[in-house]
Parts: structure tokens; sequence; C-alpha cells
């Protein structure tokens, strides 16, 4: 059971890093406080590794920037406290696999993100490396404790990937008892604070259309797995309002979207449609010499004309 959760989870964070690139170098840039342009060129290292017992390891998170600085991003749902032993272990093997000739190993930068709450989880995760007389040195795992922060940091961040997960904060609430009070803030949450934010970030060009449709489908994916198998989720109708809501509001943000776009290429084509009338005119003008003719010619007003050419002047 346990390997299943980590499955599901995994698999929702692995599908959040591939968001557009838009969405991934904004996350990274928020994660790791970095501040990589969002045209930087990203790669994925989905690299299989099989350790001496013939064992597959999957560095799942490994994310290449501009084909020079690495990031490592792993969540963890369940209690382990070997995690940033593995975690060295993936950057290790990546830095053998990413090695350019030199004998340097560049290791990714790592970070664990906590989507559950273990009592003191410590914001950095350390191991001692001792080399004997060569000295020791301190490999250290930074930690994002994803419920300990509130949607609007998440959203300040642009760590957009991680929306999903933030239906997480509820889950407490929800084995303890199912009130009509509880289910209600649940579907308001997502329906309107969360969705709320990816339009948000639809219409401010850090996500795409498309990356809302993929967040809107693994808040669904989570949603079902955590709360859909509640009696009083489906008694209530709050499984039918939430999945009815998700389907909705993306219908609204890719209209409204469509709208947008439609209005941007009017404004293009009138644009387009003026410079090309203004040519024409100034072009006739060149050979009459006269506003009145040109006017007639193209059957405009002479203001018209006398404006065109004004603006013709005004680029020489």
């Amino acid at each position: 059971m346990e390997k299943q959760i980590m499955h599901i989870f995994d698999k929702v964070l692995k599908k959040g890093l591939t968001l557009s690139q838009i969405a991934t170098i904004n996350f990274l840039n928020g994660c790791f406080d970095e501040d990589f342009p969002l045209d930087s060129t990203i790669t994925y290292n989905w690299t299989e590794h099989i350790d001496d017992e013939l064992k597959k390891t999957i560095a799942d998170g490994i994310i290449t920037v501009n084909g020079e600085k690495a990031y490592h991003v792993e969540g963890q749902i369940a209690k382990d406290d070997e995690m940033q032993f593995r975690m060295f272990d993936y950057g290790y093997k990546h830095a053998l696999t990413a090695m350019d000739g030199c004998e340097v190993l560049h290791f990714p930068e790592p970070v664990i993100i906590y989507l559950y709450k273990y009592g003191k989880t410590p914001d950095v995760q350390k191991i001692l490396l001792d080399f004997g007389t060569q000295g020791t040195f301190e490999y250290k795992v930074n930690t994002f404790k994803l419920l300990e922060h509130n949607l609007e940091e998440v959203n300040r961040r642009k760590m957009l990937v991680l929306l999903p997960f933030m239906i997480l904060k509820f889950r407490d609430a929800f084995e303890k008892e199912r009130t009509e009070e509880n289910m209600n803030a649940l579907q308001n949450y997502i329906l309107n604070d969360i969705l709320g934010v990816i339009k948000e970030n639809v219409e401010a060009g850090n996500l795409t259309v498309a990356d809302a449709e993929r967040l809107r489908n693994l808040i669904a994916i989570l949603y079902r797995y955590l709360y859909a198998g509640y009696e009083e989720c489906q008694k209530e109708g709050i499984n039918d309002m939430v999945e009815e809501g998700l389907v909705l509001e993306m219908d609204i943000i890719e209209y409204e979207h469509k709208k947008e776009l439609e209005k941007k290429e009017e404004q293009v084509t009138k644009e387009v449609t003026k410079e090309v009338q203004g040519s024409l005119i100034r072009n006739a003008y060149e050979t009459l010499q006269d506003t009145k003719q040109v006017a007639l010619l193209l059957k405009l007003s002479e203001g018209e004309v006398r404006a065109a050419i004004q603006i013709g002047e005004e680029k020489k």
C-alpha cells in the first residue's frame, strides 16, 4: 500500500515537472532562488541506474538548465530517514553519467519537497562524508515543507507545478471527520482559490492553457485518491461538484484565453491594414502630389490622406 501511495505522488510530481518550459523554469527559479530567463533550455534526465544487486533505481527529478546546472527534485509523502542518502546516490550516479571527460563530478543541486508534516523536519538534511586523511565534507539537501507555505507564497514564487498538492492541507481534518464545513472548505479551496491562481497565471503568461489543463487533471487525480472514497463526499455530492467544477472552470479559462488571443490577432490585423493603407496613400501622393486626387482615387477623406502623409514624414 505504501509503495502505491508513493507511486501516485511521484507520478503527479513528475507530470508537474514536465509542464511547459515557462512553468518549469519558473518553478526552478522559485525553488532554488535562481533567475534563469524563461527561454532557457531544459533537459530532463530520466535515467535508470542498475545497482550491484541488479535493482533499478530512477532519478525522476533531475533537470539540467542550459546544459550547465542540474537540479534534483524529489517529493516525499512517507517518513523516510534515509532520503538524503538516496539523493546523494542519485546525484553521484548522475554526475558519473554527465562527465564530459574531465575528472570532475558535478552533482545536481538537491531539494526534497515534503508533501506532508512529519514532526520537526529540518530545513537542511546533511550527510558527513569522511575521506580519511583527505578530510570531511558535508553534503546538504535542502527541504521544502509544502504545507508550511500557503497558496499565496507558492503563487508568488511561481512554484505552480506544486498546486495539485496544496489540497493535502485538508487531509488530516478529513481523516478525523467529514463535516459539512470542511467538505465545503475543500470544494471552495479547489474551485475558487487554486483554480483562481491557475487562471491568474494563464492570463499573466506564467502558465500555458495546456499547463492549466494538465494541472486540472492532476488535481482531479489527487482529489479522487485522497477524498472521493469517503462516503460523506459521495452522499453530499461533493465529488460531483468538484469534478464538474474543474471541467467548467477549465472551459472558462480556455474560452477567455481564446477570446484574448482573437482580440490580439484582431488588433494586429488592424495595425497591419492601417500600415498597408498608409503605404498606399504615400505612394499615390508621391506620384500625384495632390491630396484631393489621392483621396478620390482611394475613396478616403483628405484628412486621412494628410494624416498618413504626416506619419510618413515623421518616420523619415
